[in-house]
């Protein structure tokens, strides 16, 4: 029997984002907000079933509830895909149809898959048909010259034809050609009111938001018109912004920073006792302080010595306590 989802599982959410969203930074998320559905990287099928990179699945309970964000484009690879992301213990499985880079079009999958729903559909229904947790979609509002909302509008129809219950639009359309995926995310200009009018075109789809949006305003103005708010950047380089969201969105008591570190100890310790370096944790905690005085002397000192043999939570109090006397 799968499971369905509900508008509340999407109210917030953080974007799945190559080379940053891993299991630390991802843990790290779920201390600031208990609330939020965090994202995986992209992981291809074929890295999965051909390269039986199993390890790419490895997460911590404590990330749930937590989606596998997975890239292809033939059907029964990505079932086989999605069936180990589910054996896995993932709570979700999304289709990437929204990622412009050069190498992700090599392959066939990403954002080009926006010209071709049918085929998109085809690999919905057969992911649908491997695993029980809801398999959901994440698309731009068009690409290239397919900058109408009628494309768009096609394509949420056969999404919907295909059984997704849930699509996340990144408001703006991708150029496969002549932008890099960052110019990608910046060049092309926003567009909500086209997913605005999306969600009123179609009532029964959860549809959440991404795309520029940096505030606490901003996303409850958003939730006055969607489902769900999904944020990228800005939950990557002010992460306290979720805790200031987790307060405004479900009145949840606003740790302090220094709470925040301090609930972080026991996983870093563990994580240095496997043998993890220190330096692939603490660079997602870089922006931890943003905007507060001191922020600067944190970063310094954490980028400075994280990468040093023997590196550990010494450091990070070493951090903190200089950003403290900076202040």
């Amino acid at each position: 029997m799968s499971v369905t989802a509900t508008p509340a599982d999407f109210r917030l959410c953080v974007a799945p984002m190559m080379d940053w969203t891993d299991r630390h930074c991802r843990y790290f998320h779920r201390l600031l907000s208990p609330n939020a559905r965090l994202y995986t990287e992209m992981v291809t099928s074929a890295a999965l079933v051909r390269g039986g990179q199993l390890r790419l699945l490895e997460h911590s309970q404590q990330e749930h509830p937590v989606a596998l964000q997975l890239g292809g484009s033939d059907p029964q690879e990505l079932a086989q895909a999605a069936r180990l992301g589910a054996q896995a213990g993932y709570d979700e499985v999304n289709l990437n149809v929204g990622c412009p880079s050069d190498r992700v079009q090599s392959g066939r999958f990403g954002a080009c898959l926006m010209r071709e729903p049918a085929l998109v559909g085809d690999c919905v229904r057969a992911m649908r048909a491997a695993v029980e947790v809801p398999v959901t979609v994440k698309c731009r509002i068009g690409v290239d010259d397919q900058d109408d909302y009628a494309g768009l509008q096609r394509f949420t129809e056969t999404m919907i034809e295909a059984g997704v219950q849930v699509l996340v639009v990144h408001a703006r359309k991708a150029w496969l050609q002549g932008l890099s995926p960052k110019e990608n995310r910046e060049i092309p200009p926003l567009d909500y009111e086209r997913v605005y009018r999306l969600k009123r075109e179609f009532p029964e789809l959860i549809v959440v938001i991404n795309g520029g949006i940096t505030t606490v305003e901003a996303v409850q103005a958003h939730l006055a018109q969607v489902d769900g708010v999904m944020l990228g950047r800005a939950a990557y380089h002010d992460p306290y912004m979720l805790a200031q969201l987790e307060s405004a969105l479900y009145g949840v008591p606003m740790p302090t920073r220094e709470q925040v570190l301090a609930h972080l100890r026991p996983y870093v310790e563990a994580e240095l006792s496997r043998g993890t370096a220190l330096k692939h944790i603490s660079r997602h905690l870089l922006g931890l302080y943003q905007g507060e005085p001191g922020a600067r002397t944190f970063r310094r000192v954490l980028s400075q010595g994280a990468h040093l043999p023997g590196a550990g939570w010494s450091l990070l109090e070493q951090a903190a306590s200089g950003r403290r006397a900076a202040a």
